[in-house]
C-alpha cells in the first residue's frame, strides 16, 4: 500500500509542475503583444504537453491507512481514522457525541 501512496504522491507532483507549465504557455499564447514566432513555439509546446498527464488518474489517499476514500478534500485522513483521532482527543474542537 505504501507503493500506491508514493506513486500517487509522485504523480501529483508531476501534475503540479505540468499545470504550471500549461499556465505559462497558455498566457504566452494569449498575449497579443509578443511576436508571432514566440507565440507559435508556445502553441507547439502546449500541443505536446496536453497528452502527458491527466488529473483523473490521481486519487487522494489516507495518510495512515492508505484508503482511497478520504473524509473530504481538506483532511488527509479517511473517515475511520478521523473518528479514531476525534475519540482520542487528538483533534481540537471536536468531541464524540451521541443523541
Amino acid at each position: 500500500m505504501k507503493k500506491l501512496f508514493s506513486k500517487d504522491k509522485n504523480l501529483r507532483l508531476v501534475l503540479k509542475t505540468l499545470n504550471k507549465k500549461y499556465f505559462i504557455l497558455k498566457s504566452i499564447l494569449n498575449n497579443r503583444h509578443l511576436f508571432e514566432l514566440i507565440r507559435h513555439k508556445a502553441f507547439l509546446k502546449l500541443k505536446n504537453l496536453s497528452g502527458i498527464g491527466s488529473v483523473i488518474a490521481t486519487s487522494d489517499r489516507c495518510v495512515e491507512s492508505y484508503n482511497k476514500k478520504r473524509f473530504n478534500k481538506f483532511t488527509m485522513f479517511s473517515r475511520h481514522i478521523y473518528l479514531k483521532l476525534i475519540r482520542n482527543g487528538k483533534i481540537s474542537g471536536f468531541q464524540k457525541s451521541s443523541w
